[in-house]
């Protein structure tokens, strides 16, 4: 079977409250295509195999999401995406309120 890889990197936030308040010690689970692959840990890489074609992603913990990104993807392909936690505190409030504001999730 041909296979891709998705590679995911979790950043610092950005300002030191973010990174207490956003939950640095929380492992994120990875969701792919609404299944849970593996996690991510604070300022860590991880690299996952799939097969070649139209995938979602999504990253969190709990109440800590990111919104849905979806991608398509070649054989021997490598897509990478960067998380982090919330960098400002309109963020905070609005990641309060709508939980799936709370993670940043951007391709590279």
């Amino acid at each position: 079977m041909a296979e891709a890889t998705l590679r995911l990197s979790r950043g610092y936030a950005g300002n030191p409250i973010s990174g207490l308040l956003s939950g640095k010690k929380e492992r994120w689970n990875i969701a792919l295509d609404g299944r849970v692959v593996g996690q991510l840990a604070y300022e860590e890489t991880v690299e996952v195999s799939l097969a070649p074609g139209h995938h979602s992603l999504r990253v969190g913990q709990g109440r800590h999401l990111s919104a849905r990104r979806s991608f398509d993807v070649a054989e021997g392909e490598v897509v990478s995406y960067r998380c982090h936690g919330p960098r400002y505190p309109p963020v905070f409030l609005a990641g309060a309120i709508k939980p799936d504001l709370w993670i940043a999730l951007r391709r590279e």
